[in-house]
């Protein structure tokens, strides 16, 4: 069997076909797995589909195999002998790096060791690092328990010492106050008797004093009594002397007129002609001054205008104001970052108000027709002040009247509208013809209770303004649009409506009226002479008011016009002089925005109830 296997061996390791076997024929095919075809004696036989004797089973055909080994060994002896020699040498070779492998595993495991024992040394030496830290902080406990005990021993010790001190020293100042009740006891025993011995002297001092002028006044009485009776006697005398003369020159006077017939007559006439002059003179110029007044003067309708009463008084101060508004307009920006100097208004409405004045400025420029402009709001909300401001960015003049002065004027208010507008178109700048109050006059026609008059001045207006106007810029302000006239509302271009401030135009007028009332408030320079006439102004001293407080107030003020913000910091200023040290803080300007508040809610509730009992 050994010699079988060798054979087979070295034939499957050189890959070697058998083609002959001995005694029989036997075919070996590839691998010993694969069926072997030979021919046998009888009993090894197998019938097969191809004719062909199949040996099924290897150890049925082992006696061929045999056969074969020995018939082939002496061929392959010295091959097998190589392989047998190069086996020995691959199993030394395996031996060899086996026992290199065994080294190898040998040192790698005395490595695993070393770093297992390095590992337990790093884990000895951290717990005893560990131990030491533990020992060190346990230590450190201890000492800092010591110290807090020794610190408790010491406070108490102070605080025990501390007491004595305090006690001793209670006691040294209890002895000390007595000692100077004591003296001061005595000082003021001391004095009661210095003041009641000068009490004394001062008395004995007056009484004798009085006892001297007494006795020289009697001395005297005899000698001022005859001076003043012979004073009395020269000045009767004088003025009767006078009076005498007087009255002798009078009579002398009236007896010769009387006596000579052309003197009376010259003077009775000279008398009437002098009382004739004087009352010609008087009415005459009336007369001519009330005619030079009615062509040249300012209409009587007109309250308030950039333009002088007479065309050359304007013209030094149309000088003045253009030279102080280049000033103005080159720090047009006030204090609170507004271009409008000190109108307060929302910024799309003010923004509005600025296209309107630069639209307007180049309407003049272009010589094009002017926009007639409706302002509408609840009252004291800056319609008046930003016409002014309207008129004055543009470039033009500026009127303004009240629609409550064309109604007392009964039928003369036709001819004072119509001298109104005649002034207006004089003006080479251009007029802004501002209406306060227009509803006065400007109402429904339809109306029964509208006057005749007033219906007349209303057509009067409408026919000056019937047409767009190249000199006049017609604006109304009103705080009921609703009750114009139809032709009225026609001939407006614009339409801007003033809403009461929000809380930021209400923190901003706060903050104007602040610095405008309290802190502006004396300090304004005197005159060379005016301290001489008038007391000076007392300057106002701020204290603790910030911006948190003014924003609260604003907060507080909520449904405030611009005119109730500027009443309620003229009461401010108002409370302010009403104390002692001239002092504003915090507290007192709360006080006084509560007081306006509520003074607020309470016309608010009364206009209610008002409304609803009508």
């Amino acid at each position: 069997p050994t010699t079988t296997r060798v054979m087979f061996t070295i034939v499957v390791n050189f890959d070697w076909e058998v083609r002959h076997l001995d005694v029989s024929n036997a075919f070996v095919h590839w691998d010993l797995q694969e069926n072997v075809y030979m021919k046998q004696p009888l009993g090894f036989e197998i019938e097969s589909q191809n004719d062909r004797p199949l040996v099924c089973k290897l150890h049925k055909a082992i006696y061929g195999l045999k056969q074969a080994a020995r018939a082939w060994f002496s061929k392959v002896k010295a091959v097998v002998f190589e392989v047998i020699k190069k086996q020995e040498e691959t199993k030394q070779q395996e031996l060899t790096t086996k026992a290199a492998e065994f080294k190898a595993m040998h040192a790698q495991a005395e490595a695993e060791r070393q770093r297992v024992v390095y590992e337990e040394q790093k884990k000895l030496a951290q717990q005893q690092a560990q131990i030491k830290s533990q020992m060190a902080k346990y230590e450190d406990e201890l000492a800092r328990k010591r110290m807090q005990a020794e610190n408790e021993h010491q406070r108490a010790r102070n605080q025990e010492l501390v007491k004595m001190q305090e006690e001793s020293s209670m006691r040294q100042e209890a002895a000390r106050r007595a000692t100077e009740e004591m003296i001061q006891a005595q000082r003021r025993q001391t004095e009661r008797e210095k003041a009641e011995i000068e009490r004394e002297t001062i008395k004995v001092r007056a009484m004798a004093e009085a006892e001297g002028r007494a006795h020289e006044a009697k001395l005297a009485e005899d000698v001022n009594r005859r001076m003043l009776v012979e004073r009395a006697n020269a000045e009767r005398e004088k003025w009767v002397a006078a009076i005498n003369t007087t009255f002798d020159q009078i009579g002398g006077g009236l007896r010769a007129i009387l006596t000579d017939q052309n003197k009376l007559v010259v003077a009775v006439g000279g008398v009437t002609a002098l009382a004739a002059g004087v009352y010609t003179t008087r009415e005459g110029a009336r007369v001519i001054w009330s005619y030079v007044d009615r062509i040249l003067g300012q209409p009587s309708l007109i309250r308030e205008s950039s333009r002088g009463k007479y065309p050359w008084s304007g013209l030094f101060s149309r000088g003045l104001s253009t030279f102080s508004l280049r000033g103005v307009n080159k720090s047009s920006v006030s204090p609170n970052g507004n271009s409008f100097g000190d109108v307060i208004l929302h910024p799309s409405l003010q923004r509005r108000i600025e296209q309107l004045a630069n639209a307007t400025a180049n309407t003049k420029a272009h010589q094009a027709p002017f926009r007639n402009m409706l302002f509408y709001g609840p009252p004291g909300t800056g319609k008046t002040m930003a016409a002014r401001e309207l008129a004055r960015k543009s470039g033009l003049d500026y009127a303004l009247m009240t629609g409550g002065d064309v109604a007392p004027l009964g039928s003369q208010a036709v001819t004072k509208i119509h001298q109104l507008f005649d002034w207006a178109k004089k003006s080479n700048r251009g007029l802004l013809l501002f209406i306060d109050e227009a509803d006065a006059f400007l109402c429904e026609r339809n109306k029964t209770y509208m006057s005749e008059a007033q219906r007349s001045a209303l057509n009067a207006l409408l026919f000056r303004t019937g047409d767009q106007s190249k000199d006049i810029v017609l604006a109304l302000a009103t705080n009921r649009p609703g009750d114009l006239d139809s032709a009225v509302a026609d001939r407006i271009d614009e339409v801007l409506e003033f809403p009461l401030p929000g809380e930021e135009e209400r923190f901003k007028l706060l903050k104007l009226y602040l610095n405008k009332y309290i802190a502006q408030a004396g300090a304004r320079k005197p005159g060379l002479f005016s301290h001489l006439f008038k007391k000076q102004q007392k300057q106002i001293e701020i204290k603790g008011l910030n911006d948190d407080v003014i924003k609260e107030a604003a907060s507080k003020t909520e449904g405030f016009s611009g005119r109730e913000i500027a009443k309620l910091m003229a009461g401010v200023q108002a409370a302010v002089y009403g104390s002692e040290d001239c002092v504003l803080d915090a507290n007192l300007f709360r006080e006084v925005v509560d007081y306006k508040v509520a003074k607020h809610q309470q016309r608010k509730k009364l206009a209610l109830a008002e409304g609803k009992v009508a």
